[in-house]
């Protein structure tokens, strides 16, 4: 009994029925019983005239006739039901993704405070849009382990490579500019990533490089970081952030008020360039929020994780259930024919 309760308790999109056909046989049922009450059954005593039997009242069923037949009709139900076969199965899921390491690289240097940017009609700062897009290029590869580092005049780690990619993304809430010194250091950030993936066995190691200047601080030269990165099986794409020519930066005055000061930043479009040419990756150049998102998707798209899943389905018959049922309800309705109900011969 616990096992048809069972069956009742399961969910829709688990249940089936191995032969669905078979419910055709439902159909068969309500044209025997209608048949069965034109013609009715055989009589257990005969007479000449039934005339005068009809004078003695009006004519309606017995009531121990239709319990009978409501036990014969339900237990050739059950049958029926039986040998569609019902059966629930339970699915389990093994996914096997290909190693995909991602280093993400943010630029957090003073320059990042620049509001040409447009999120939702409002004016947003380069950092605010980098780290939006950068969520939704997290959340849409959550089988890939992904680290995250910012650098300014100097790189820190945000993340190590993780696949909390929960947790990743509130320590990338949590990053702001002015936690470290002011710059520009390039090349020590990405030597920082590049370390990061060195002992990593993953079959591809990428670096994404999100900057909006020019290497003006650190010790480590950019293209030789590059080439270090390379040298570690790892590929580089690289992304220039912001508008070119003169930008409106937010200042505080003496009074504390917010004012924007006019401000050419150097911007080093061909370093990116060298750089992601020998990290065999890609320069993107993503001068407002739109293209910026295209930038990451299209990343995205370029280097896909390849998932395998491999299904195993588990199915758990119940029709020996209906069996037991229907047949217990056959030989129920035969007993009550020859003992309480029998009929008259």
């Amino acid at each position: 009994m616990s096992q048809l309760i069972h069956l009742f308790h399961a969910g829709i999109g688990d249940f089936s029925f191995a032969h669905p056909w078979m419910l055709l046989g439902l159909l068969v049922l309500p044209v025997l019983a209608w048949l069965k009450g034109r013609i009715g059954g055989m009589p257990g005593v005969l007479f000449s005239s039934t005339q005068s039997l009809l004078k003695l009242g009006s004519q309606r069923r017995s009531r121990v006739g239709a319990f009978l037949s409501s036990l014969f009709y339900l237990a050739m139900t059950l049958l029926i039901l039986a040998l569609a076969r019902p059966q629930r199965g339970q699915t389990r899921q093994h996914i096997k993704a290909s190693g995909v390491d991602i280093m993400i690289v943010l630029d957090v240097s003073g320059s990042m405070s620049t509001e040409d940017y447009t999120i939702g009609n409002q004016r947003a700062s380069r950092l605010e849009a980098v780290k939006r897009v950068t969520q939704e290029f997290i959340e849409a590869r959550p089988n890939d382990r992904i680290g995250i580092i910012a650098f300014a005049g100097r790189p820190y780690l945000v993340s190590p490579i993780t696949l909390d990619h929960d947790w990743l993304i509130e320590n990338l809430d949590r990053v702001q500019l002015g936690l470290v010194e002011d710059g520009t250091a390039i090349g020590s950030a990405l030597a920082s990533a590049a370390a990061r993936l060195k002992n990593r066995n993953a079959k591809t190691k990428l670096i994404l490089l999100l900057t909006d200047g020019a290497n003006n601080a650190g010790k480590i030269m950019p293209l030789t970081a590059a080439e270090a990165a390379k040298a570690l099986g790892g590929k580089i794409y690289t992304i220039g952030a912001g508008s070119s020519g003169p930008v409106s930066v937010p200042m505080k005055d003496h009074f504390g008020r917010t004012v924007y000061q006019t401000v050419i930043f150097d911007f080093d479009e061909k370093l990116l360039s060298n750089i992601a040419s020998i990290g065999d990756g890609k320069y993107f150049r993503a001068a407002d929020a739109v293209s910026l998102q295209k930038t990451f998707q299209e990343i995205d798209r370029l280097e896909k994780t390849k998932i395998e899943i491999e299904k195993n389905v588990h199915y758990e018959d119940f029709f020996w259930i209906l069996i037991l049922l229907g047949t217990l309800l056959l030989v129920t309705q035969t007993i009550l024919l020859q003992t309480r109900w029998r009929q008259i011969p």
